[in-house]
């Protein structure tokens, strides 16, 4: 028996947490450079804004309704998701942290009213000690307790933000199945669910009712799999252990376009120092770094550059030196001047854990960086994010992405914490 927390409009719902006077306000939160919306509240949702749709479209709206726009702050997210996460490891046997704002609960034997109950339990926990509003799903498949969780957002479960499929009656999951569109479940895209629409399968019920092995031979044993866990029959198990990442990325695109190998070099360096901090925490090496950099597809009309460079590594590292040495050299290979970049990023690839790298017993080098490394690391968690940081990674950086909306680190900085007058 599966349990699908999801937090309700979670970076919304972060952003109201330190500042009340959102509560009530018609509030969206935009993605990088303050682009496109990524999160909304329930009073801009009625007001007919759209998931993904571009801010530039949406000021004159935003005027006249007083909409507020907030930009990311993935740091803060971050780290009330890691609240929340922990929160709900400790009150279950079972959990599978699935994204930001969602994990899977294993609530095997437990009856019907203890699963609600539970629940419930869970939902106050939550709000009590982290402060964000939360939705539970359960089923007794992934794939049903995800549709339960869409359920009780939208106040269809008869119990408040909790759906426990299993506890209805076969008519009520009739009714509910009935009328959900196909696109409602969890792993069917817009193109997918216009398929199956073509095919007479417009409900969930529709498909459900298919037949599984005409679906694995029209489609994919992946939607055989989904049309098997809609009846109830469990294919996707609870993943208790998180598998080691197999490459890290490091990215983002430029608040202005960039045209000086200079503020290359910085951000290049910026994001490498990002991915070798993720690499360490993982306990991990890499084999080889890729540089890449592009201009703005956006812009036809200006020169169209885009391109990467892999640099094998001589031996496996996660030092931020050896790493930003070979970054420089890759981004040398690859620099056009003239053009207008949009973008650039790392990719650290070939990672392996680094407890199974053979060193040389007399190389008293490697040992003394890694000592190094780690001190920095810890003086970096204890003082706040670039306190000890490579100087080619810039200062200013002119080249950071676009936040002007941005609130407070109130979490996880001494002078972000907020004053009580």
């Amino acid at each position: 028996m599966f349990a699908l927390l999801d937090c309700n409009n979670f970076y919304v719902s972060c952003e109201r947490l330190f500042n009340p006077r959102l509560e009530g306000r018609p509030v969206v939160v935009l993605s990088n450079n303050d682009g496109c919306v990524v999160s909304r509240s329930n009073e801009a949702k009625a007001l007919g804004i759209r998931m993904a749709e571009p801010w530039f479209r949406l000021r004159a709206l935003a005027r006249q309704h007083g909409v507020v726009a907030l930009s990311s702050n993935y740091t803060l997210y971050a780290d009330i998701s890691a609240r929340v996460m922990s929160t709900l490891g400790r009150l279950s046997a079972g959990q599978e942290i699935y994204s930001i704002d969602e994990c899977f609960l294993d609530l095997s034997g437990m009856s019907a009213q203890e699963r609600i109950s539970h629940a419930q339990e869970l939902r106050q926990t939550i709000a009590r000690h982290v402060g964000i509003p939360v939705c539970v799903g359960i089923a007794s498949s992934k794939t049903l307790a995800k549709l339960a969780n869409h359920f009780a957002k939208k106040g269809l479960a008869g119990q408040d933000g909790v759906c426990d499929l299993d506890a209805m009656t076969s008519h009520q999951r009739h009714e509910l199945f009935a009328h959900c569109p196909v696109g409602d479940i969890w792993g069917i895209g817009r193109q997918l669910a216009k398929q199956l629409q073509a095919m007479g399968l417009a409900h969930v019920e529709d498909l459900r009712r298919a037949d599984p092995g005409a679906i694995r031979n029209t489609f994919s044993v992946t939607l055989q799999r989904t049309a098997l866990e809609l009846n109830g029959i469990a294919c996707i198990d609870l993943a208790r252990d998180i598998a080691p990442r197999q490459q890290i990325i490091s990215s983002r695109s430029f608040g202005e376009p960039v045209d000086t190998l200079a503020d290359l070099r910085e951000a290049i360096l910026y994001h490498t120092t990002r991915a070798a901090e993720k690499l360490r925490a993982d306990g991990s090496v890499a084999h080889a770094i890729g540089v890449h950099v592009r201009s703005n597809p956006f812009q036809p009309k200006e020169p169209q550059y885009d391109r990467t460079q892999l640099v094998p590594l001589a031996q496996p590292t996660s030092d931020t030196m050896r790493l930003a040495r070979a970054a420089m050299h890759g981004l040398q290979q690859i620099y056009r001047p003239g053009i207008r970049y949009k973008k650039a990023g790392i990719l650290l690839t070939g990672l392996q854990s680094a407890n199974h790298i053979e060193t040389d017993l007399f190389d008293q080098t490697t040992s003394r960086n890694r000592q190094r490394m780690q001190t920095i690391d810890a003086i970096n968690r204890k003082m706040g994010r670039d306190t000890i940081v490579l100087a080619g990674s810039g200062i200013e950086r002119r080249w950071n992405m676009r936040r002007e909306h941005v609130s407070p680190d109130y979490t996880t900085c001494w002078n972000n914490l907020p004053c009580a007058h």
